[in-house]
């Protein structure tokens, strides 16, 4: 090890001056790392950081002082913590966007973290049937409490709303024909289009009407002995606005009824509760629609309903037993965490009167904006001091959104915080480094940018969080 008192710092280092792993490990701060973490791992990432500093004495950037202990422990400690930080990561999320599909969409409540944390930690009866002793079915533990809220006859559930439609689709209408209006076959994120569902779900798609307009007979005109079904799917992503024209399900399923085919309804983001009481967009419930005649309905349990990432999939019960038979159905079926995280959010809306206190996304699209110009009266001053004066930070209205894949077009009044650059130059530049900057806190800070503007949007910020972004924004400032 070099001697820190004789070190010229102009002096550039060789290769011969790096000290071996063994000499470093002996080091008491080395070693108390080896204690934490295992001889294996530490002496692993010496060799790591013994390997950086050998390729820049190489290239004549490594100075002799950069050799002394200290600052050898101080960058192997910075190394190891990047090593060691897990992948998944949490953030705080000021985008505006409740249900954000980057960020994980829905928060859960705190009846389902803490039914998770038991399933994780305890044996559980999973698929054990504990009035009889023998094997269950796992869909047992939250089938009855979807049909209590539904009115459906049966009910199962996978991984995830596209893999819902999928098995829908491969079980009911396997190579057969499946009608769908043209203004209908939708694309969601990630690319995930109807057409290719079908074509991988084996049934062959038929389109009827065009992309804005939509007429009873073109339905009664496609079916055939080939027909599978006839399906809707709810266009929660986006809006065709006009000249427009589309057959409500009520009047499919007695298209369907009059042919003998099953009316099927993809709802995506679907709701078990009218909205509009809380003053958001109406959107349709799986009651509803159960209802008005459908007889197989898909839905996503991580968007709209506010709980984990699932696929429910209910309706008459002699289709959903065979959906249930069906090889793929093993492949899709989640497991004790999803049901877990499941069983309690669904058990909240035997309450309706309590779901916006205690329904994390509905509490987060009911918030008052109120509450969001306090805490960005609070947080304004510190942002404003941490980016200096080429920088304006306001607090004003802005509008949020409810999910980036569940109602998109529909917007809330929300308060939050607006960066602009007022330096001299462009101002694209300058803001996309502070939106660098903020993901690269300790806790990921995520907003928008619009316009060369930079928009944090407060109304996912909970006073947890809020601590958090007054001790990284008051460090900066230190």
């Amino acid at each position: 090890m070099i001697d820190s008192t004789s070190l010229d710092p102009t002096a550039l280092a060789q290769p011969a001056d790096l000290p071996a792993v063994d000499r470093l490990l002996s080091e008491p701060a080395f070693a108390l790392w080896v204690q934490q973490h295992g001889r294996q791992l530490i002496t692993q990432q010496l060799r790591k950081l013994l390997q950086q500093l050998r390729a820049q004495a190489l290239a004549g950037k490594l100075a002799r002082s950069e050799l002394n202990v200290v600052q050898l422990a101080a960058r192997f400690e910075k190394q190891l913590q990047q090593y060691l930080q897990p992948q998944l990561r949490p953030m705080i999320n000021l985008t505006g966007t409740v249900l954000h599909t980057n960020l994980g969409r829905a928060l859960l409540p705190d009846e389902a973290v803490q039914a998770v944390l038991t399933a994780l930690t305890t044996p559980a009866n999973l698929e054990f049937d504990v009035r009889t002793g023998k094997r269950g079915d796992r869909d047992d533990l939250v089938e009855a409490l979807i049909c209590e809220l539904t009115g459906a006859e049966a009910a199962t559930v996978v991984n995830n709303n596209a893999a819902a439609v999928l098995l829908m689709l491969s079980t009911m209408a396997a190579e057969r024909e499946v009608v769908v209006s043209r203004g209908e076959l939708v694309e969601i994120g990630g690319a995930f289009r109807i057409p290719d569902i079908m074509q991988r779900a084996g049934a062959r798609l038929i389109e009827v009407g065009t992309t804005n307009r939509t007429h009873a007979h073109d339905y009664e005109q496609a079916i055939c002995e080939q027909t599978a079904m006839l399906m809707k799917v709810h266009c929660s992503n986006y809006a065709v606005v006009g000249f427009t024209k589309e057959v409500n399900l009520t009047e499919l399923v007695q298209i369907g009824r009059r042919h003998g085919v099953p009316t099927t309804v993809d709802l995506g983001s679907g709701t078990l509760v009218d909205l509009s009481q809380w003053g958001l967009p109406k959107e349709p419930t799986v009651k509803e629609t159960i209802a008005a005649g459908a007889d197989v309905v898909t839905f996503s349990g991580d968007k709209l309903l506010g709980g984990p990432q699932a696929g429910l999939i209910v309706g008459r019960k002699d289709l959903i037993q065979s959906i249930k038979k069906n090889p793929l159905k093993r492949a899709l079926r989640v497991g004790k965490l999803t049901l877990a995280a499941l069983e309690p959010v669904l058990a909240l809306y035997r309450s309706p009167e309590h779901l916006a206190q205690r329904l994390t996304t509905l509490r987060l699209l009911t918030r008052p904006a109120v509450q969001m110009q306090e805490q960005a009266k609070a947080l304004q001053p510190l942002l404003q001091q941490a980016l200096g004066s080429d920088y304006t930070v306001a607090a004003e209205p802005m509008l949020s959104q409810i999910g980036s894949g569940a109602m998109p077009i529909d917007v809330l009044p929300s308060y939050g915080l607006v960066v602009r650059y007022v330096g001299a130059g462009r101002a694209g530049g300058p803001i996309m480094r502070v939106e660098k900057w903020l993901r690269g806190q300790q806790r990921p800070v995520i907003g928008r940018i619009q316009h060369d503007t930079l928009f944090l949007d407060l109304r996912c910020l909970s006073a947890a969080e809020q601590a958090i972004l007054q001790a990284q924004w008051s460090t900066a400032l230190a």
